[in-house]
């Protein structure tokens, strides 16, 4: 009987030890030289993303924003998000996407909406936009609803509007998206890219300087 007993305790003090020694490791150090890695070698992206701006964060390159004024470069529709309806203490947006057939008449109705206020937006003066010049991704949704990018094309259909609005010259407004158009990963994965928040904070800064 006392054998018994002391096996199992050496077997309890054992198993104690190497739950302690796991822990300790799997849950202390390994996380820890993660996070020391990640902060020594990719601290932008550790942080997440971060953009800042006038001295304080205004986002992360990574999620796209809504609201936007007309003065700045407008971003994707965000029909895909919903609304959190289990915790409605907060007001949370869920990401996703619209889940609709491209035949639904839901969807259908959305992209005609959303063509045409593209169409209206952006047709000022001397410059008048057609339904055919406007861009897929300036009608629809991506999969998360939080796409933080534009296509070149969309952000340049957008130049004549934003130049006006900010009393800017159209060429110079050409040049700050050219700067900010990003190419293919690695030069093959993917499509060219404009981040808008990164577009709209060095607009910002540019009628700042014109100011």
């Amino acid at each position: 009987m006392n054998n018994s007993l002391t096996n199992t305790a050496r077997l309890l003090g054992a198993g104690l030890r190497a739950l302690l020694v796991l822990t300790l490791v799997t849950g202390v150090a390994y996380p820890l030289v993660v996070t020391g890695i990640a902060q020594g070698l990719f601290p932008g992206r550790a942080n997440g993303s971060e953009i800042s701006a006038g001295g304080r964060v205004v986002g992360s390159s990574l999620i796209g924003q809504q609201g936007y004024g007309l003065d700045c470069f407008q971003p994707r529709p965000a029909n895909g998000l919903g609304e959190n309806s289990v915790n409605t203490r907060y007001e949370l947006l869920l990401s996703g996407a619209t889940n609709l057939a491209a035949d639904n008449k839901e969807l259908v109705k959305q992209v005609e909406d959303a063509k045409a206020k593209v169409v209206e937006d952006n047709s000022v003066p001397g410059h008048t936009v057609r339904p055919s010049q406007v861009p897929a991704d300036a009608v629809t949704s991506s999969g998360s609803g939080l796409d933080p990018d534009i296509s070149p094309a969309y952000a340049a259909l957008q130049v004549p509007r934003v130049a006006q609005r900010n009393g800017l010259p159209v060429a110079r407004v050409e040049k700050l998206v050219r700067d900010h158009t990003e190419g293919r990963t690695l030069g093959f994965m993917g499509e060219p890219r404009v981040n808008v928040l990164e577009l709209n904070v060095a607009l910002r800064e540019l009628v700042a300087r014109k100011g």
